[in-house]
């Protein structure tokens, strides 16, 4: 790309600077000025000839011999420099005769006499015919230049460089898409893993870019647009650019939000020149990226505000309908809010074919840290499977995350490779904050925060269907977290029954129940629990229609969003009071049996619970092979943890947010 050089306010400043100096230089006097008294006293004694009269200056030509005896020693200095500079200025000739004759200067005093003396002293004399265009030009052209290069400046930044890759003002509707060639993508099929359906999908459209005849021939015509729909960090920009590299056309990639500017107009002009470049490059294809920002759905707002917005959606869907495929232009888009797009840019013959991207499960999860450990070194003790285990829910930037930050903490402790011990305290930092040691914490609260986690542990490990302990810490991390129980899914789960929910809900109540029956008494630690065992509890009789009382009725409406984690907006119920009544009630049984059944459990193994509180106290982390220990030495009973597969039509769809890593804060 042509480097152009940024003019900023300095470089105005400099000008200015330049220009008064340029004019002090030329405009400043080359002969000495003596005092007025001075030179009148040298034409009282018939020394000056030729004077010249100007407004604000008087010259003349002085006879200098003798002038020793008629004016004071700095008088005298003063000559003596005028003749230095005059022999510099102009150089005698060495055929004339030396001269004492030199020119002289004073400033004017108004003086009425001045003009008698000179005659009384048979002086000739004249007025200088002065040309004022360079005083003019100072102080009328000069302040405009200023005055319009500073506003130039000022609205040039204020449109943030407005102009794009040609800069200017009339340049303004000029899209701002950056065009990258194959070589300058650098990213492949092979570079993107855990969405292969993706991928299989996309594929179809490097074929047509590579040979579009043999699609050409049999009739049929490559869909105009792709619309690749998923949650934040799924890597649907990283497949558009692997589709452009598999390709090898040009990629021309821009944001929604680049179209519109504070003019009416622009993000229309700005399609329109967008398109026209394509067309140029052709065959190519063109990337919208968080398409939200364009394409919401015209109508909702009545605000002046949103007709720029408009404006440019209805260009949009023009180009769209106007151009042809065999033409070898792709239009290609990404958004993670495809509820809010307009239907005119969903419909057939635009945005044809939609392509979703879910969060991968744990065999993409494994291919997908194969494709970020490529340039990591690993130890050999490093299990990428199980690393894709204890990382469920994890989108591909979350995996990129972590393989970054076990990469930073080896580097940190002067290792040789990165280790296991680097990948679970990396995965703690992302899932549960950073870890502080130095927190103070009285014995009292920590012995607390002991039998807290100890109770969701044994919790766990006494339902069939909750998932296993990986790892128990009572080392503050992140912002409230004084503590936390990690369980690995022992799979990635989509469907989940009555029975599963409940074991669930038991071990979010785990640590408030220990609480209660070791001091009698209840802290604020188990706020977040008691948030989500509620917000479970109110899914299931609301949304799944597990309640005998309520039947096979859901109450709330799902999620604004399928892909953002947003929480459920306010809306106005859908039944009657009555129907909210026993919702409340059946809410609390829920929650009220769940209690019963942890605490029945907790009492009938308190020397289990005890005794892991007394080793979180002493060690403060808790592995999955010491509590096995644990639990041999203490008496605890194994629970069978092999769940039959679950029949589908007794399966209850669940929120996406269970399959994320499980980690209890206490």
């Amino acid at each position: 790309m042509e480097n152009r050089q940024q003019f900023t306010l300095w470089y105005y400043l400099g000008a200015i600077i330049l220009f008064f100096a340029a004019q002090s230089y030329f405009a400043r006097e080359h002969v000495g000025v003596l005092p007025y008294s001075d030179f009148k006293a040298l034409i009282q004694a018939g020394k000056v000839s030729d004077v010249t009269i100007g407004s604000e200056t008087i010259s003349g030509t002085v006879d200098l011999t003798g002038v020793e005896k008629l004016l004071p020693a700095p008088a005298l200095e003063t000559l003596k420099k005028q003749t230095a500079e005059q022999a510099t200025v102009r150089q005698p000739d060495a055929r004339q005769p030396a001269t004492a004759q030199h020119r002289i200067l004073a400033r004017r005093v108004e003086d009425p006499q001045l003009t008698a003396m000179l005659d009384a002293a048979k002086v000739r004399y004249t007025a200088a015919a002065e040309n004022r265009w360079f005083s003019t030009l100072l102080s009328w052209i000069l302040p405009a230049v200023v005055f319009v290069g500073i506003w130039s400046f000022v609205l040039r930044r204020g449109m943030g460089g407005m102009g794009g890759h040609m800069g200017g003002m009339m340049e303004i509707g000029q899209s701002k898409a950056k065009v990258y060639v194959q070589s300058q993508t650098g990213v492949r099929f092979a570079d993107v893993a855990g969405i292969d359906e993706a991928k299989e999908e996309l594929m179809e459209i490097v074929e047509f870019l590579r040979n579009p005849d043999r699609y050409r021939r049999l009739g049929g015509k490559i869909p105009k647009g792709v619309l690749i729909v998923g949650a934040p960090g799924t890597g649907k920009t990283l497949l558009a650019k692997a589709v452009a590299g598999e390709a090898e056309v040009p990629f021309l990639s821009i944001s929604g939000s680049e179209f519109v500017e504070m003019f009416v107009g622009v993000g229309a002009a700005r399609v329109r020149d967008l398109f026209a470049q394509a067309e140029k490059k052709a065959p190519c294809i063109i990337f919208i990226d968080e398409l939200d920002a364009l394409g919401k759905a015209r109508g909702f707002s009545g605000l002046a505000g949103h007709d720029e917005r408009e404006q440019t959606l209805n260009q949009l869907l023009v180009q769209m309908d106007g151009f042809d495929t065999k033409n070898g232009v792709i239009i290609m888009a990404a958004t993670n809010r495809p509820e809010i797009l307009d239907p005119a840019l969903l419909r057939p013959g635009r945005f044809d074919r939609h392509v979703a991207i879910d969060r991968p499960d744990v065999k993409g999860r494994e291919a997908i840290l194969k494709v970020h450990t490529k340039n990591v070194t690993l130890a050999p003790d490093v299990n990428l499977g199980l690393v894709a285990a204890k990382t469920a829910g994890f989108a591909g930037a979350d995996l990129a995350n972590i393989v970054n930050e076990a990469a930073l903490r080896a580097a940190r402790k002067n290792k040789s490779a990165v280790d296991m011990k680097d990948f679970d305290e990396a995965i703690d930092r992302v899932v549960a904050g950073l870890e502080k040691r130095n927190r103070v914490m009285n014995p009292a609260e920590k012995e607390t925060v002991a039998y807290h986690e100890a109770g969701h542990a044994l919790i766990a490990e006494s339902r069939r269907y909750a998932d296993r302990v990986s790892k128990i810490s009572i080392i503050p991390r992140g912002i409230a977290a004084l503590g936390y129980t990690q369980q690995l899914p022992t799979e990635d789960r989509y469907l989940l029954k009555r029975s599963e929910l409940l074991d669930r809900l038991d071990v979010l109540l785990g640590g408030r129940v220990a609480e209660e029956l070791v001091y009698g008494d209840i802290s604020t630690g188990a706020q977040n629990d008691l948030q989500r065992a509620t917000d479970m509890a109110r899914h299931m009789i609301t949304q799944y229609g597990m309640s005998e009382r309520l039947g096979h009725v859901t109450f709330e409406a799902p999620r604004p969003s399928a892909f953002l984690n947003v929480p459920d907006l306010p809306q106005r119920a859908a039944y009657s009071e009555s129907t909210a009544q026993l919702i409340d009630e059946e809410t609390a049984k829920l929650i009220a049996e769940a209690h019963e059944r942890v605490k029945r459990t907790l009492t009938e193994r308190r020397a289990v619970l005890d005794a892991l509180a007394g080793l979180l106290l002493k060690q403060e982390v808790v592995e999955r092979a010491t509590l096995d220990e644990l639990l041999k030495t203490a008496g605890g009973r194994p629970v069978s943890r092999a769940p039959e597969p679950l029949p589908l039509a007794t399966a209850a769809a669940v929120d996406r947010s269970s399959s994320l890593a499980d980690v209890r804060h206490g």
